[in-house]
């Protein structure tokens, strides 16, 4: 049987994205692992990193088989291959485990240097508000402030009146670099994360010369988790289901497919610029069914529960008070 030729030419472009995802895939240590940050209950404030034994599970004390470890998820990236090979000789030890009901779980990433965000990133979401698909990134930021936990309140500040869900897929950079090649560039990450990209839409569109910075950046503005997923646990990090529910309420739900700009693009772009630094965030936008777009918008309100899920990633969820 005689294929078309077209039919060829899409098939081996298919094989091709496939060999060249799976060969940047290569580059910190090759271990599917889910890594936390965490405080033991009634154990003071010191911080912990952890490895999930799956998802949901309980997790292993990094420290505890390893003095020599450090106490943060960022510190431990910086040691590159050492503390991710360490951190996966503790998982396959089945030792030191802490049970998951004795913990609380705090955001993978605490103090980044960096949180990158990107505007505009979803067709969908272009599309839901009449937007043209933007023909470069649109960058702009959060301050590292506005992280919370995967279970932390969302707090409803007083000087908004219009506060916003976007579920987002977020990750976070294991290598430094500067001016990465896009066909490198996912050997400079770490992991991924569920992020809740939380907006004031009247300072966003109404206020402060309508700089998106002020809007994004509320204190708890950021709620990030459950774990650092690494990136040879996800299969394909740009074929996700990726859902927003209010209330139990569905209010978003699309593909990460759907994403413009994905993420050894956006890699690529920012390195031009910036530096880039183990333990940097970056947000990648969000899909359509935000609150401002409704008609009527509908903003949240304190009593509210919003969870954001990911497929192979897992799920926030925090009550807005």
């Amino acid at each position: 049987m005689r294929i078309p030729l077209r039919s060829c030419c899409i098939f081996r472009s298919f094989i091709s994205q496939k060999q060249t995802l799976d060969t940047q895939r290569r580059g910190l240590s090759g271990a599917a692992m889910r890594l936390v940050q965490f405080r033991c209950r009634g154990d003071g404030d010191d911080v912990r990193v952890g490895v999930e034994q799956g998802q949901g599970l309980n997790v292993v004390d990094l420290k505890a088989f390893d003095s020599s470890m450090p106490s943060t998820v960022r510190e431990l990236l910086q040691l590159g291959d050492k503390g991710l090979e360490c951190a996966q000789r503790a998982l396959a030890s089945g030792k030191f485990v802490v049970e998951r009901a004795n913990i609380q779980l705090l955001s993978p990433i605490l103090a980044p240097e960096k949180v990158v965000c990107v505007g505009m990133n979803y067709r969908d979401h272009c599309l839901e508000q009449n937007a043209p698909i933007p023909e470069e990134p649109i960058i702009f930021s959060k301050f590292p402030s506005a992280i919370t936990g995967p279970y932390d309140h969302i707090i409803l500040p007083t000087e908004s009146q219009e506060v916003d869900w976007e579920v987002e897929l977020a990750f976070v950079i294991g290598r430094r670099g500067k001016h990465i090649k896009e066909s490198d560039a996912l050997s400079h990450v770490a992991g991924f994360a569920v992020a809740n990209d939380v907006s004031a839409r009247d300072w966003q569109f109404k206020r402060n010369g309508k700089q998106w910075l002020l809007s994004k950046t509320f204190d708890s503005f950021c709620p990030l988790g459950p774990a650092l997923v690494t990136i040879d646990a996800v299969k394909d990090p740009h074929n996700l289901g990726i859902r927003c529910l209010v209330n139990g309420d569905t209010v978003q739900s699309s593909n990460t497919s759907q994403m413009i700009f994905k993420t050894a693009e956006l890699i690529a772009w920012v390195s031009k610029f910036v530096t880039l630094t183990p333990g940097d965030v970056f947000l990648t936008g969000t899909p359509p069914g935000v609150g401002v777009f409704r008609n009527p918008p509908v903003f949240l309100k304190r009593g509210d529960t919003v969870e954001c899920q990911i497929d192979q990633i897992g799920s926030i969820i925090n009550k807005v008070v």
